[in-house]
């Protein structure tokens, strides 16, 4: 993201630098505007800390294998939180309401939500077998990208998210929605198997986004 300048009273230029963050990849893509500007009480952060504080609760509906009501929760649950994704972003933008602090805490909120379920998943064997590779893969660029981005940071250079990424995000998003469904409804096979799909295209896609981040990386590396 380019640094976003403007001019004080006394013609100087004043520059507010920002970096591209995960967010992107989720949808909810926010431009930063100049610290201080709109505060913690604001609706589009009230948003994503809910989705910060929802964690919890959906680990706890995840706890018991065999509670088909709790994954029907979670299920429910996991969609209002996706949805709450969307409309922070969203709100944001519309309203002129972007702050440094729903740019910071949109990707953390999106990243402990994912990595949470997955492990939760991985725990109730929900995930198990040739299948945990897929999952380990999608943790681990996860926790590559963010530390790509920190490195980064300093030198003022942002990492643009591609279609790709943003391909990779959906079926991440889906297929972990779909695994969790299918724990409520253990009859239905098919979900299981379709989720468990998107699951590994999810994980193809991360290896090829990721590899894309990477080389950003290393043209700014000694």
């Amino acid at each position: 993201m380019p640094g976003l300048a403007r001019h004080d009273g006394s013609g100087r230029q004043i520059e507010a630098e920002s970096r591209e963050v995960g967010a992107q990849e989720s949808g909810s893509t926010r431009a930063a505007l100049p610290l201080g500007q709109v505060g913690m009480p604001s609706l589009p952060n009230l948003l994503t800390l809910s989705r910060i504080v929802a964690v919890p609760l959906l680990v706890g509906l995840l706890w018991w294998p065999a509670w088909t009501t709790g994954y029907a929760l979670a299920f429910a649950l996991y969609c209002l939180m996706g949805i709450t994704d969307y409309f922070d972003g969203y709100l944001a933008r519309s309203n002129g309401a972007v702050s440094r602090l729903g740019v910071f805490l949109d990707p953390i909120a999106d990243k402990i939500m994912v990595a949470s379920v997955i492990l939760m998943l991985v725990g109730t064997r929900d995930i198990q077998g040739v299948h945990l590779i897929a999952a380990l893969v999608i943790l681990l660029r996860e926790i590559a990208v963010s530390g790509l981005r920190e490195f980064l940071a300093p030198l003022h250079v942002s990492v643009p998210v591609s279609k790709l990424a943003k391909w990779k995000t959906t079926l991440q998003l889906v297929s972990l929605g779909g695994l969790i469904l299918a724990g409520a409804a253990p009859a239905a096979l098919w979900i299981e198997t379709t989720s468990l799909a998107a699951l590994w295209g999810a994980a193809v896609l991360t290896l090829v986004t990721g590899w894309d981040y990477l080389r950003v990386g290393l043209k700014h590396m000694d």
